[in-house]
């Protein structure tokens, strides 16, 4: 039964890769997400659900500080700097009497670094930095010694199927289901419900590695794709570039037709195989009798462009990649507001930490760059921003974006280049009106500047922006950054 005077216990769900459009519910025609789908029945869906940087450093930050990228410092994707945050979601919520634990991904540093959190069951996937600087694989995981221990051999590894961690080639996994990486994931966060300490709320983070790649899904769900007719990727008729033949010698990215559409439904299956972890989640929950005692989020880091524009992966401003999943199903025991809302507020990751610190009841920092979302829940606001800035340094396709959920406009730092997209009558992004529309370039170009008049990198000088300044992953290295 809920103790309505004790603060509700709080589960994030963290998927690493996952596409905002890829749920049945929000009308994908791949995608099946069955018990994602009942769960944003009971809760509400945002449609306009961004990170502020995508990619999984940079995004984690925001989500662990509540801050922007050039506050935390990572505006783009760097290995190697250490996370020193004096605030962070983990340590608000344990300072308000929560017990907190993490499973799965972190992609901090030190790697063992817990960030607040009181334990954290780790594993980042295949960590090339780890893998090059810290020897023993127990020093850096915690699901690869687990693994060698069940099938009885020291050189196992989950890179056994031969695939590298950032390619879109395929290889069904081919060891049991149970000992798949997102298993694990979800098999120790039943564990920690099973031997939680009872007397305290939770702050649960069950952080998955997938759909990321290596595209392996277990044969089963495998199957249920392989013959799945895929309409052709979004093609803008702005795009210039050819697609990179690969992401490191490992990890290659075929064009030819019939690969490319292979990797693509090897990542639906992959989005099915989590959606069923998710449903073991909450049956483990409902066993425990902590559902009407527990907020249930869903989201992820960043999304998947999975050949959208002549692109894969991350790290630019489009749809696929800077938009993210997020669902939020509160207790029925605790919120009396209606369920399965669809809501077009503008968010970010860096809002969940004042949302979850209020729902603790505790007071949320005054430093926060991110707003609560229970007032939108409730109903009682329509927004929480007037529109969003992000971005990503990317060699020449270094981008900064801004978006009011209606329109988008992006500007890559090192050309100068601008794009400017009607999301409402466009939402795959594919018509540049940058010229068409000169009036609304100038207005999204002025509000650029404002959000970049004072980096350090110079983006801005009298008024104007400025194209070709060098640039950074990371402020740190350039004097700045570390908020919180």
């Amino acid at each position: 039964m809920a103790d309505s005077h004790r603060p509700p216990n709080i589960l994030l769900i963290f998927a690493d890769q996952w596409r905002a459009d890829a749920l049945s519910c929000a009308g994908h025609p791949v995608a099946q997400t069955p018990h994602l789908d009942a769960l944003a029945s009971t809760g509400t869906r945002f449609r306009q659900a961004y990170t502020a940087c995508p990619s999984c450093i940079a995004a984690r930050a925001g989500l662990l500080t509540g801050l922007k990228p050039a506050t935390h410092g990572f505006v783009g994707y760097r290995d190697g700097v250490n996370w020193r945050y004096a605030h962070t979601l983990p340590r608000s919520l344990g300072a308000a009497g929560y017990q907190t634990h993490c499973v799965g991904k972190m992609h901090t540093h030190p790697i063992r670094n817990r960030v607040g959190f009181d334990e954290v069951a780790l594993h980042d996937g295949y960590l090339h930095y780890g893998r090059r600087t810290a020897g023993d694989a127990g020093c850096y995981d915690d699901y690869l010694p687990w693994l060698r221990e069940r099938l009885g051999s020291a050189y196992a590894d989950y890179t056994d199927t031969g695939l590298g961690c950032n390619g879109y080639s395929v290889a069904p996994w081919t060891r049991p289901e149970e000992l798949h990486p997102m298993s694990w994931v979800t098999s120790r966060s039943l564990d920690f419900l099973r031997r939680r300490d009872p007397t305290q709320p939770f702050f649960l983070m069950a952080s998955y590695h997938r759909p990321h790649p290596p595209l392996d899904p277990p044969a089963a769900y495998w199957d249920r794709f392989r013959d799945v007719p895929l309409d052709p990727p979004a093609m803008g008729d702005w795009v210039d570039w050819e697609l990179g033949a690969c992401r490191g010698l490992d990890s290659p990215v075929p064009n030819d037709p019939v690969q490319r559409d292979i990797g693509r439904r090897a990542y639906f299956a992959q989005l099915a195989f989590l959606d069923a972890q998710v449903n073991r989640l909450i049956m483990g929950l409902s066993e425990a009798e902590l559902l009407n005692e527990t907020w249930i989020i869903f989201s992820a880091d960043h999304g998947d462009l999975l050949y959208d524009h002549n692109l894969v992966a991350k790290a630019q401003p489009f749809a696929g990649s800077a938009g993210i999943p997020l669902i939020i199903r509160p207790p029925a025991a605790r919120w009396s507001n209606p369920r399965g809302n669809v809501c077009d507020a503008v968010v970010e990751l860096r809002d969940l930490y004042p949302t979850f610190v209020e729902l603790a009841g505790a007071p949320v920092p005054s430093h926060l760059e991110g707003a609560s979302l229970l007032p939108v829940l409730a109903g009682d606001a329509e927004g929480v921003r007037e529109w969003l800035h992000g971005e990503h340094t990317d060699g020449v396709r270094s981008n900064h974006w801004l978006t009011d959920g209606h329109e988008k406009y992006c500007w890559y730092s090192q050309t100068g280049r601008e794009l400017l997209f009607d999301l409402d009558a466009d939402p795959t992004e594919c018509h540049n009106l940058a010229t068409a529309r000169p009036d609304r370039t100038a207005l999204w170009r002025g509000r650029l500047i404002t959000e970049l008049a004072d980096r350090p990198e110079g983006f801005t000088q009298a008024n104007e922006l400025v194209a070709g300044r060098a640039v950074t992953s990371s402020l740190e290295w350039v004097g700045v950054g570390r908020g919180g």
